[in-house]
This record gives C-alpha cells, sequence and structure tokens, in this order.
C-alpha cells in the first residue's frame, strides 16, 4: 500500500499489458481476443502494484483451435466457459484508462483489438496518457544484438526462460527484458567512461610492505586499454550472454568504487530512465 500511495502523488502508473487472440487463417477472418493479462507498476520503483489476467470467450468458438501447437496454449475447451469480453469490459477500462499504456508491438496490435472489442460491444475504448512500445523503443536503443527483437529471442538471450504466449506470464517477462536491456545501455554508456578516467595510460600506485614500512611503486598494467573509445569498445562487448557473465568482478568493483560505494542492485533500479 506503501508503493501505491507513493506513485499516487503526481507519477503515473505504468500499466504492462498483453493479449493473446485467435490467429486468423484466411483473408477476411477477424481477430478474436482469449486473454487479457496486465500489470500495473510504479514506475519510480518499479515495483508491482496490481495484476488481473482473465480468458475471454469470443463469439464465434469455433474460430478456437481444438488443440493449440503452443504447450501452454489456449484451447477451445479452456475459453468455453470463459466470461465474454463485455462481462469483463469494465475491469479492463479501470486498468488501462488514465494510465501509460506499456508492451511488445502493442502500437500496432494489443491497442487495435483493445478499441475493436470496446466498439463491437458498443462502449467507449479505455486512453492512454502515454505510450511506451518496447518493441520501438529497443529497435531504436538496443538494436538486433540478440538477434531479433522478438520478446522470446530477447528473454533467451538474457537467460529469463521460455516465453509461454499467456498475458500474465508476458507482461512480466516484458519488463524484465525491458530491464536487462536498459542495464546493459546502462553500463555500456558508463563504465567505458569510468574505465577511460582510472586507466587510460596512467601508472597504477602500488603498496608493498617491507621491513613494517610501506613502500610505494609504480607500474603499468598489461591490461590497460586501448587510448581511442572506438578500440575500447570492442574490448568491452555485451552480445553474448547473460549479463551476469558479461559483467566481471572487476568492472563491478570498479563501479562501486566509482560511485561511492553503491552497489550494482542500485544501478538496476534507476537503470530504467534510459528507456524514456
Amino acid at each position: 500500500m506503501d508503493n501505491f500511495v507513493q506513485c499516487q502523488e503526481g507519477v503515473s502508473e505504468i500499466v504492462f499489458f498483453d493479449l493473446e487472440t485467435t490467429v486468423p487463417n484466411r483473408a477476411g477472418q477477424r481477430f478474436w481476443v482469449l486473454e487479457f493479462g496486465a500489470i500495473v507498476v510504479c514506475p519510480r520503483k518499479l515495483v508491482e502494484l496490481e495484476s488481473f489476467s482473465t480468458l475471454i470467450r469470443p463469439k464465434d468458438l469455433s474460430a478456437v483451435a481444438l488443440r493449440s501447437g503452443r504447450c501452454d496454449g489456449i484451447t477451445r475447451d479452456a475459453v468455453a466457459n470463459a466470461p465474454a469480453f463485455e462481462e469483463v469490459a469494465e475491469k479492463i477500462f479501470s486498468i488501462l484508462n488514465g494510465r501509460i499504456w506499456a508492451g511488445h508491438n502493442i502500437q500496432r496490435f494489443d491497442c487495435v483489438r483493445i478499441k475493436e472489442a470496446f466498439a463491437e460491444i458498443g462502449k467507449p475504448a479505455p486512453v492512454p496518457v502515454g505510450m511506451i512500445d518496447s518493441l520501438g523503443v529497443l529497435t531504436e536503443k538496443f538494436g538486433r544484438r540478440a538477434g531479433n527483437l522478438k520478446m522470446a529471442t530477447l528473454a533467451s538471450y538474457f537467460g529469463l526462460g521460455q516465453q509461454k504466449h499467456r498475458s500474465l506470464d508476458d507482461v512480466r517477462m516484458n519488463l524484465e527484458v525491458l530491464k536487462h536491456c536498459a542495464t546493459v545501455l546502462f553500463l555500456e554508456s558508463t563504465v567505458p567512461t569510468l574505465l577511460n578516467r582510472k586507466w587510460n595510460n596512467s601508472p597504477i600506485t602500488t603498496r608493498s610492505r617491507s621491513n613494517g614500512k610501506l613502500l610505494f611503486r609504480e607500474e603499468t598494467s598489461r591490461k590497460s586499454p586501448p587510448t581511442t573509445a572506438a578500440n575500447y569498445q570492442r574490448t568491452v562487448p555485451y552480445a553474448r550472454g547473460s549479463l551476469g557473465k558479461q559483467v566481471s568482478e572487476g568492472v563491478k568493483n570498479l563501479l562501486c568504487k566509482a560511485q561511492e560505494t553503491r552497489s550494482i542492485n542500485r544501478l538496476l533500479k534507476h537503470s530504467h530512465a534510459l528507456l524514456r
């Protein structure tokens, strides 16, 4: 409750949402919404404040496959006794209306399906106060270093497991993917500056103890980075493996020291600002 109160003070909450729908197999067929899932997140702490999910029974049950090609996919039997969209429309409206909408490829797909579903029951659709489409954001800022920008590919790249193609699971995965991408971008923009300032062609002063006295000596590190920023970028790749494997203990220690011993966890907490 404390988190909820804090986020109410002039800060718009973010709602990550996702729809599961039928997939038309011929021209002229429409999409039917089969599931809606959402989590409401405080933008200051990225903590989950509220969640909601529901299966939805389409008017045309024959459009839903008897068997799903996905292990956790939605089948006709699963939605046969689910509420119709008009029965959950009020709740969906309250979750979405007046908040910042977030999700993967929601501008081109999920937002369109929401408008269609509300129009079909003759009710006004919810309206966002802002939009964060992670597909567009990551296309611009993160690129295709994972191979492509599909949520399943990004989740696998960061070791977050397999995408389940169920609404509530997918929105939580979407949030975690964004956190990881933001952290990588933060480190890529921060670590080179710190390393260059600390190590670039500068002697390293070390101490040794002799006869009870501290003796100082200078030596040049064999691991000193190249002098140019362009060359240095190639020595610190973030293109493979999980984030935990990419950042060495030495870099972690350097970050903590340069940031007045603030932990990596605190960097993770604030790195989402890069995606704004």
